[in-house]
Order: structure tokens, then sequence, then C-alpha cells
């Protein structure tokens, strides 16, 4: 019976990591298509800008930057985009790029196997995100115990109120609230 039980947890382990590997694989595949159909979008853009060039040397007008403006702004958020993609492909390889060759390198290593280079520590844009979203937090948290005490600071006038309008005896009352009734 023993046997069996190592046999299944084998076959279970065997079964998780071969998943695991699949769905990586499935999702680089999806980002590396997508990074292809954004710089299929750039080539169409660059031969968008030639042409608009090429007309305005035929009508031999002048030239400005702002004939291409948007064009330029496209093509920058897309090479972002294609960057980010990128990055997140090499994370699902646990893979880095050497800072002096451009090598793909394992994550963890301290010099790179082609060129040599000692890698320097990355600090990562995901711990510079957990710290703002700490920030963040806390602001949120100062803010609510803020909007609590001014609510339980109403709630009391309120009930003070409530107390005299349904209760009014000359003796619990002050002379503030008294002036307060009339108005």
């Amino acid at each position: 019976m023993d046997f069996f039980n190592k046999l299944g947890k084998k076959a279970s382990e065997a079964y998780k990591t071969t998943a695991d590997k699949t769905g990586k694989i499935a999702k680089e595949t999806k980002l590396k298509f997508r990074m292809g159909e954004l710089k299929s979008k750039i080539e169409d853009i660059y031969e968008e800008i030639g042409k608009k060039v090429y007309e305005k040397h035929v009508q031999k007008e002048s030239f400005t930057e702002n004939d291409l403006l948007e064009e330029c702004k496209q093509i920058d958020e897309m090479s972002d985009e294609i960057e980010r993609i990128r990055q997140e492909c090499l994370e699902l390889k646990d893979k880095k790029i050497c800072q002096k060759c451009f090598k793909e390198i394992d994550k963890n290593t301290n010099f790179c196997p082609e060129c040599g280079a000692k890698q320097e520590e990355e600090v990562k844009e995901v711990e510079v995100m957990e710290t703002a979203k700490v920030e963040e937090e806390v602001i949120s948290e100062t803010s609510k115990e803020e909007n609590i005490e001014e609510s339980t600071e109403m709630q009391t006038n309120l009930e003070k109120t409530t107390e005299v309008e349904i209760n009014p005896d000359s003796q619990n009352i002050t002379e503030e609230e008294m002036k307060n009734i009339g108005q």
C-alpha cells in the first residue's frame, strides 16, 4: 500500500510540474503573439509616416514636427508595451538581460557567462509599487479615522439635539442649546 501512496504522490507532483510549465509556455506564447501584433502595428505607422512625409515633399509644403506628433505618440506607447511584455516573458523564464551585452541570462547570475560583466542588483518595480501602496493605505486609514471622529462628533451633537427635543427639561439645556432651539 505504501508503494502505491508514494507512486500517487510522485505522479501528482509530476502532473503539477508539467501543468505549471505548460501554463508558463502558453502564457509566454500569448505574450509573444501580442508583441508581434504591436511590432506589426508600429511598422504600419512607420509606413504611414513615410507617406505623409512624401506627400508634403510632392506638394512642396513645409514639414513640421506637429504633422507626425500623433503617430510618434502611438509608437512610444506601443514600444513601452512591448518592453513590458518582454520583461514579463523574462520573468516567466526566470531570466534577465545582461546590462553590458544584452544577452538573456539566469536571474540569479552575478556575472554574465557571455561577456563576464558583473550584474548589479536591480531594484524591482514591484517593490517600489508595493511601498507606494502601503503608504497609500496608511493615508487612507488616517483619513478613515478622521472621518470616524467627525462622524462620532456629529452623532453626539445629534443625540444632544434629539434629547433636548424629546425631553426639554430646562436643567439639561445649556444657554447655547437654547439659542440653537430658537433658530
